[in-house]
């Protein structure tokens, strides 16, 4: 039995530690966090997005990002600061969105979340149905203007030449079927092979799962501070991982101890850019903030999760209420709350939800997390070409948890040395890399 270490434990992470543990590794996984924790795999919509195809840098984007920049609630934010890596970021970012890169990028993001909506089936059958709140419940992108809805149509169009189901409904036959939250709407685009889950009940699930089983260890608590490798004599550069070096999280002035390996699993999210340069790779990823609020149970709320097209928010039931998040605020690890940020969020859960009661959504407390995010919309996902035991798994953005179980597999079956069951190349984790 080999030993597998996977540093991370968000819905990544937790879906790869499954994966080899299905595969019969033994396996460590290491989080900086608490058990109970907060971070960005808890607090998302919980939404399966197979429709979610289009990568974030696509034609368009970068006008549509200058001008909201001037707005303090538009849907993003850039914080200027001096930083060589952002800079990158902000080149690749640019590069990158336009049509060509975008159709080139849509199969493959289609492809994969295709495959996470199958894997979430199957293993919420595993899990417990119920227990983790799996819905096949289709996804709406709800449109307050003209305007938008024949954007969405467009995609709607583009979705069905890839072979997803979509279909344009209008504005009385969206409130017939939410006669509760009755948004205010001209119309929509319904993708019927989305699904949901509760984000929170999911990730304690799994975490309970792997808690369970003797061959897997949870380390919360510590952080990945360096990844250690066995040169080989005559390999010209190829080193395996043969061990983490960790320490207590938050005490740089704690001692460090090593977690051997015989296989490494890089899903750190956001934090994995340090660790990726010790494999050798640049990836490029920016924390990209987002915040949500989650309103208490009982207010009026859609049986369908949707996007809400014109603010870029999701809105969606989860156990604990009727969660509206969104924005991508570009300040680095900054962990300030911005006012003008939840202002956005609470303003459009008032413009597509004129049902909503206003003190129920000023009294909602606010969350944020911080998605890993690469500039080109694409998650850094395959084997490290210089470290031949370490698979990257990060950068998936807001379709981490979407992609979290077949982002796992994947890692499984490179960890075996088998052939993959999608092509994977579009991830390729050393696009970015300076040398190859």
């Amino acid at each position: 039995m080999s030993r597998v270490v996977v540093i991370g434990a968000g819905a990544v992470g937790l879906a790869a530690a499954r994966e080899a543990r299905l595969r019969g590794h033994e396996v460590v996984v290491i989080e900086r966090g608490a058990a109970v924790r907060d971070g960005v795999s808890f607090g998302n919509a919980g939404i399966v997005v197979p429709s979610h195809f289009v990568p974030l840098a696509a034609p368009g984007v970068v006008a549509t990002a200058l001008r909201w920049m001037a707005d303090p609630r538009s849907p993003l934010y850039l914080a200027p600061r001096p930083s060589p890596d952002l800079a990158a970021w902000g080149v690749r970012f640019v590069r990158a969105a336009n049509a060509a890169r975008a159709a080139r990028a849509e199969p493959a993001l289609l492809a994969l979340n295709l495959a996470g909506r199958r894997l979430h089936e199957e293993w919420a059958d595993a899990l417990g149905r119920e227990r983790v709140g799996f819905r096949a419940s289709g996804l709406w992108m709800l449109c307050r203007t003209e305007p938008g809805l024949e954007a969405e149509a467009r995609i709607a169009e583009r979705a069905r030449t890839l072979g997803l189901r979509a279909e344009i409904v209008g504005r009385d036959a969206v409130r017939a079927a939410e006669p509760e939250a009755a948004p205010d709407v001209v119309g929509a685009v319904r993708f019927p092979d989305d699904a949901q889950l509760d984000p929170g009940a999911w990730m304690y699930a799994m975490q309970e799962e792997l808690a369970g089983d003797p061959g897997a260890d949870l380390r919360f608590g510590l952080d990945a501070v360096a990844l250690l490798r066995r040169r080989l004599d005559g390999a010209r550069g190829i080193s395996p991982v043969e061990a983490v070096a960790v320490r207590r999280a938050g005490d740089p002035g704690a001692p460090l101890e090593t977690v051997t390996c015989d296989h490494l699993v890089l899903a750190g999210g956001a934090w994995s850019v340090p660790l990726a340069r010790d494999l050798d790779l640049r990836i490029l990823l920016e924390p990209g903030k987002g915040y949500a609020l989650t309103l208490p149970k009982g207010v009026p709320s859609l049986r369908t999760p949707a996007i809400l097209v014109e603010a870029r928010a999701s809105a969606s039931r989860v156990r604990d209420g009727f969660r509206i998040g969104g924005t991508m605020e570009f300040a680095g690890f900054d962990p300030v709350v911005r006012p003008q940020r939840v202002e956005g969020i609470r303003a459009a859960a008032r413009a597509y939800f004129p049902h909503l009661d206003d003190a129920v959504v000023d009294g909602a407390a606010p969350w944020s997390g911080f998605r890993p995010v690469s500039p080109d919309g694409l998650p850094y996902l395959g084997p490290a070409p210089r470290a031949p035991n370490a698979v990257v798994a990060a950068g998936h953005a807001m379709m981490g948890f979407s992609a979290a179980p077949i982002s796992g597999r994947l890692a499984g079956q490179w960890i075996d040395g088998e052939p993959t069951e999608l092509d994977a190349t579009a991830f390729d984790p050393a696009r970015h890399t300076w040398r190859r």
